[in-house]
């Protein structure tokens, strides 16, 4: 099993702080503004990487990310290119981890054994598939867990009981506790929700706890880093990209300036909350 998500959030507990998890759609606006974007992340603050598998259906997702994917599949990305995209940046960073989220239909025609085992080599530590649930996972879970790597869960407000027992099993790397219901980036969380909810997961598991969906502003990202192991920001990193193309979809001078700002402004903030 890959150790370098599992280091990683040894590495924040050893600082007493949250770490800061970005998401970005893989090919957008194309495949070298994002390979640039993509290296830039830890200098500028990210300690873990979420790159969404651009899908025609992204049925969790809001217009937002919805319109992510969507350039990057009219500028023909493929997950053949996502994972060299992986692969490249492997090259140069061997540390951060790096997460695949996205949905089941792609991997499903790429073919779940070869694409486990070609994740892997590429430099993939895990796999979020949000349509993908337990009862449902094996077909993935099993070649997943046979290449190392991590298969991260999803749970929500609504997971409860049993079905939380049920979520948790096979979980490994560490959760992503979705702080909404509805889709990404739709509404800002509620920090007392989050809380209870959070403190009754951790009644059942130790895995890191990560929280994302409406987390928009570092006052937001630093009250959630006291509470939550890991705060994702995805909706207003692409929204960043999307303020910055021309009217032809192209990238403008100062792109990829302005998205690692933001990362470095919501950075800043986590590091800035320390826990006992």
């Amino acid at each position: 099993m890959s150790d370098r998500i599992r280091r990683r959030f040894a590495a924040l507990r050893a600082e007493g702080r949250a770490g800061l998890v970005t998401f970005l759609v893989a090919g957008d606006p194309d495949m070298a503004t994002f390979g640039r974007l993509l290296a830039g992340l830890p200098e500028a603050g990210a300690d873990l990487l979420e790159v969404g598998m651009p899908f025609s259906d992204p049925m969790a997702d809001g217009p937002t990310i919805e319109e992510g994917y969507g350039r990057a599949l009219a500028a023909g990305t493929r997950l053949a290119d996502v994972l060299a995209a992986v692969a490249d940046f492997r090259r140069r960073d061997t540390s951060t981890p790096l997460v695949l989220m996205g949905y089941y239909n792609p991997i499903h025609r790429y073919g779940p054994e070869r694409f486990a085992a070609d994740a892997r080599v590429a430099g993939v530590d895990g796999l979020i598939v949000v349509d993908l649930p337990p009862e449902e996972d094996a077909e993935l879970r099993v070649p997943a867990e046979a290449a190392g790597l991590h298969l991260v869960r999803l749970l929500t407000p609504t997971t409860r009981g049993g079905r939380l027992a049920r979520v948790l099993e096979g979980a490994s790397g560490f959760l992503y506790y979705v702080s909404i219901t509805g889709i990404t980036g739709s509404r800002a969380p509620d920090l007392g929700e989050v809380e209870t909810a959070l403190a009754e997961i951790r009644r059942h598991t130790d895995l890191p706890l990560a929280v994302g969906f409406g987390i928009r502003e570092p006052a937001q990202a630093a009250a959630l880093a006291r509470i939550a192991d890991g705060v994702v920001v995805g909706s207003a990193l692409v929204r960043t990209v999307a303020e910055h193309l021309d009217g032809r979809g192209r990238p403008r001078a100062g792109l990829e300036a302005a998205v690692l700002g933001r990362v470095r402004a919501l950075a800043a903030a986590i590091r800035e909350v320390r826990r006992g």
